[in-house]
């Protein structure tokens, strides 16, 4: 996807090295592009957990470039084993971090250690070129859903929440695919952007990725998405996901579950656009199965935003003897998907949906 017309990508190997990795540091966004450079294994959990880097795909890339990062420094079976612990541990709620991390370790397992440093990193490679093509096939297999909700005289209006663009993949996105693709193709759309509390991932990411490929978008509270879908502001809801159950339950960024509500109650159709890599085929319940990441008080009583002259400034918002929760996901019952968007098609939110595009998994 592209910053002010030049072509970028999530993360990505120094050009000149060939093994140290780049990638955003999305806490300065929108105020600063600042690129981190990460050397070590240390680096990269601390990315991961620190949310420089978010977004369930590109959580997995990074995870699996971080532990080409430890093998340099450490190739042994006893030492690879316990750096991807480590890696696992960052984040509990997206299924890509353990996906990626058990992908690398089945194929180096089998490797000789002193060829597991050129092996990790070709299949960090893959796991990043193949994340970036199948989340542009997904963005084609998206795209008639909202061709279908064009009507003369107005722009497609797609609600989305959270940032499931380029930024929380390696490429593309999941959520955003199909609007790129939309927009690239000449549509009229225009997205509305819940500012996304307590991190403002809406307002901080997916409005200045947005904004930087030129997509029309508002940003909106997060209480405004009922109200526009009442007044028939809303054509369609497309939101990514961070776990999707083999029965089609889908864990996304907190208030995810309050979209569904509003969007069932308005006829409104709510889209889950995900790659293969976030669907968790050992989870049937996602309510009871799915571990629900708890975050840091503070996200919820402080904001940070950028004052009139310029500086960067956080402040607590909270009253100071006010204690806060911050449960940073929901899961949102397959009851209320319209359908999921993957990279083969898309299916209704069932298992039987999900077996008819992987039935290799039957």
């Amino acid at each position: 996807m592209k910053i002010d017309g030049q072509a970028y990508r999530s993360v990505w190997l120094d050009a000149d090295d060939r093994w140290s990795v780049h990638v955003i540091d999305q806490t300065k966004l929108p105020w600063a592009l600042e690129i981190l450079r990460l050397t070590t294994r240390d680096d990269a959990a601390h990315a991961i957990r620190s949310m420089q880097i978010r977004g369930a795909p590109l959580i997995g890339a990074v995870a699996a470039y971080g532990l080409c990062l430890a093998l340099r420094a450490d190739a042994s079976t006893d030492a690879m084993e316990r750096d991807a612990a480590l890696l696992n541990a960052t984040r509990p709620t997206a299924i890509n971090l353990r996906w990626a991390l058990d992908r690398m370790l089945t194929r180096l397992r089998n490797t000789p250690a002193a060829e597991r440093v050129a092996v990790a990193y070709d299949e960090a490679g893959l796991i990043a070129d193949e994340d970036a093509a199948q989340n542009e096939t997904l963005g084609r297999h998206g795209l008639p859903l909202i061709e279908a909700a064009v009507r003369p005289g107005r722009a497609v209006n797609v609600l989305t929440h959270c940032n499931a663009g380029w930024l929380a993949a390696v490429d593309w996105g999941t959520a955003l695919s199909p609007i790129y693709a939309a927009f690239n193709a000449g549509i009229d759309v225009h997205v509305w952007v819940d500012e996304t509390r307590p991190r403002n991932q809406g307002a901080a990411l997916t409005a200045w990725e947005l904004g930087k490929h030129g997509v029309p978008h508002t940003v909106v509270a997060d209480n405004a998405g009922g109200h526009l879908m009442q007044h028939d502001q809303v054509d369609l809801i497309i939101v990514g996901a961070d776990r999707v159950t083999r029965t089609g339950d889908a864990a996304n960024k907190i208030g995810t579950y309050l979209k569904a509500l509003a969007a069932r109650d308005n006829g409104v159709p709510f889209w889950v656009a995900l790659p293969s890599s976030t669907i968790d085929w050992t989870v049937s319940d996602g309510v009871a199965e799915i571990p629900i990441e708890e975050r840091s008080q503070a996200e919820v009583t402080d904001m940070t935003g950028r004052l009139a002259d310029g500086t960067i400034a956080t402040m607590r918002v909270v009253s100071a003897d006010s204690p806060a929760a911050n449960p940073a996901f929901d899961v949102t019952p397959a009851r209320l998907v319209t359908g999921l968007i993957t990279e083969r098609g898309r299916c209704d939110a069932t298992a039987d949906g999900l077996l008819g595009l992987f039935p290799e998994r039957r």
